[in-house]
């Protein structure tokens, strides 16, 4: 459950918005039973600080957490990489390569790869649009190919799958029977993607994070599960610099 401040004359005391750089960004709270300590993070995006907090802990001490960070976050929102929407003769990041952007008019208005170009036609105003849905659609297929390889290797039936925009995941397994990933993930390079996949199928088994879990992860992924972790780390936020 999301908890901002409770009471008006917590509200006037703290304000669950914090200036980073000459940037308003509002401070979100989460409350959660597992947690034991206060947890602060920001958004990939930028767009918002995060706190998550255990159940006992009050809003107001949280917000003052987060304030009592803020050379910290105004920090860690330096270092996202400016937002870039697509443009003609630009590049667009598909499956961990860089595409050239070849766009005209007169071209078909279905992406089609082209060498290490992505060529597009249609309206210019409509191009980032257009680009986000044939990235969603790939994005869907790719996911969908990769369940199945790990759900076959796992000895299980194939289970629904779809896309997330969520800004604080990468995947997400809902009671043991369906699976959603993010959609930027086909930004990155595939044996990423796939670790992601493979962690969800692993939770269609064991939903937690038991040795158990682990033991089937090792089993079914064919990658080194570090050296993805260690990559969403490093440039994941980057794949939020494009598209809204």
């Amino acid at each position: 459950m999301i908890d901002w401040l409770r009471g008006a004359s917590a509200r006037k005391a703290l304000d669950p918005e914090i200036d980073l750089g000459g940037t308003r960004v509002p401070i979100v709270l989460k409350r959660l039973r597992s947690a034991r300590r206060l947890t602060l993070r920001l958004a990939p995006d930028g767009s918002e600080v995060r706190i998550t907090m255990p159940a006992w802990a009050e809003g107001r001490e949280a917000i003052a957490f987060a304030h009592s960070r803020e050379q910290w976050l105004a920090q860690q929102l330096a270092k996202l990489p400016p937002r870039t929407a697509p443009a003609p003769g630009g590049e667009v990041r598909y499956r961990g390569r860089m595409l050239r952007l070849d766009w005209a008019a007169r071209h078909p208005r279905r992406p089609a790869m082209i060498e290490d170009a992505l060529r597009i036609g249609g309206p210019e105003s409509g191009l980032e649009a257009r680009l986000k849905r044939w990235l969603e659609a790939e994005a869907l297929a790719l996911a969908e190919a990769d369940m199945r390889d790990y759900c076959a290797v796992a000895g299980l039936d194939p289970v629904p799958i779809g896309l997330t925009r969520a800004q604080r995941r990468w995947g997400s397994c809902s009671d043991k029977s369906r699976i959603r990933i993010n959609w930027r993930l086909v930004q990155a390079p595939d044996f990423v993607r796939r670790s992601v996949v493979a962690h969800e199928v692993a939770h269609l088994v064991h939903f937690d994070h038991s040795p158990a879990f682990h033991a089937l992860l090792a089993r079914i992924f064919e990658g080194e599960i570090a050296a993805a972790d260690l990559w969403l780390k490093e440039h994941g936020r980057g794949l939020y610099a494009s598209f809204g």
